[in-house]
């Protein structure tokens, strides 16, 4: 492992350790086995250092997103979709400890709101795809004609987001069934009606 690579995985140890707010570039560093000096001769801001934290080490929804397009046309709705909202869970489940300490300190969000516009990425990215999806779907006859994709999407990843939020608060005991009734309800108001 590199040295930027030692770090990025020290400075995720050391969020999940102690939290954002807590996570000097001090303590990184020492986490890493090298100096603070070598840190920001890779990464210039500590913004930067917990970006690449987010990007490159929690569970990316990219390729869940590629795999969901891959699949237009293919294999049943429902289960393109679950296997879509379990991925999106395990995403939130990693991330949210690291965006909530983002979002709760006003330097950190500025400066990671500049990068995601910098990257072109940010929260919208998966929700718009699966909207994308889903018209498509939609436009081949497996979803509705009056089903909403984009509010269908919005309401899976809130689903998803609110699931992980609420396992940070409370022991809520295994999720087995979860995805598969997210997907199951949702279906009910995606589903092509059948012609009496």
């Amino acid at each position: 492992m590199g040295t930027r690579d030692r770090i990025v995985a020290a400075a995720e140890q050391v969020i999940q350790e102690l939290g954002l707010a807590r996570a000097t570039t001090r303590e990184i560093a020492r986490a890493a086995g090298c100096s603070e000096a070598l840190l920001y001769k890779h990464f210039s801001r500590k913004e930067d250092l917990f970006l690449a934290v987010l990007l490159e080490r929690v569970p990316a929804l990219v390729p869940a997103v590629t795999r969901l397009n891959e699949r237009v046309g293919k294999g049943a709705v429902r289960e393109n979709l679950e296997e879509f909202a379990q991925a999106a869970v395990v995403f939130y489940r990693r991330s949210l400890p690291l965006s909530a300490g983002v979002v709760a300190e006003a330097s950190l969000l500025d400066g990671f709101r500049r990068m995601l516009a910098d990257v072109g990425g940010g929260p919208h990215i998966p929700i718009n795809r699966l909207g994308a999806y889903l018209r498509e779907e939609q436009r081949l006859g497996r979803v509705g004609p009056d089903a909403d994709p984009d509010a269908a999407a919005t309401l899976l990843m809130g689903a998803c987001f609110h699931r992980a939020l609420l396992e940070s608060l409370v022991d809520l005991g295994p999720d087995d069934t979860l995805v598969p009734g997210l997907v199951g309800g949702l279906m009910a108001g995606l589903a092509p009606r059948s012609s009496a």
